[in-house]
């Protein structure tokens, strides 16, 4: 009977620890759908122009959930998802970009660092940006996931 008692106090332990919060994280962050990314940009094109100086960024809409933002940092690219991780996908849940960061539309405040995708002015944030990579060839940058 003891041994009965014995496991079944252990069995409710590690039960209880592992289902603890620690999805907590993964719980706030599932508001971006996982889209294929699949997107050619030919920088000698003159929308795509300003992704030839580093420091800069555009938008791109109409692929990923709510757009990419693609930036020039140091001879090399980054693209992100450009709808905010952080709440529900909505009209204004698009990132602005401006430089190497961006602000979400909604007037929140939630603001994004582009090189490394991490919240920039909000601790209380928990998720960071969705990375997509980004692959030059040539003058063709070919963003996947």
């Amino acid at each position: 009977m003891k041994l009965l008692y014995t496991l079944f106090l252990s069995s409710c332990f590690v039960l209880l620890t592992n289902c603890s919060g620690s999805n907590d994280n993964d719980e706030n962050c599932n508001f971006l759908l996982d889209v294929t990314v699949n997107y050619q940009i030919d920088l000698n094109l003159p929308q795509y122009s300003q992704l030839n100086f580093d420091g800069n960024s555009i938008y791109i809409p109409g692929i990923g959930n709510n757009g990419v933002i693609v930036a020039s940092i140091g001879g090399s690219y980054m693209a992100w998802d450009a709808s905010d991780p952080n709440h529900a996908r909505s009209e204004c849940s698009a990132i602005v970009p401006d430089g190497l960061f961006g602000e979400c539309g909604c007037g929140d405040g939630n603001r994004y660092n582009f090189i490394t995708g991490e919240p920039d002015n909000n601790d209380g944030l928990r998720c960071a940006l969705k990375f997509y990579r980004a692959n030059l060839s040539g003058n063709i940058l070919y963003i996947s996931n």
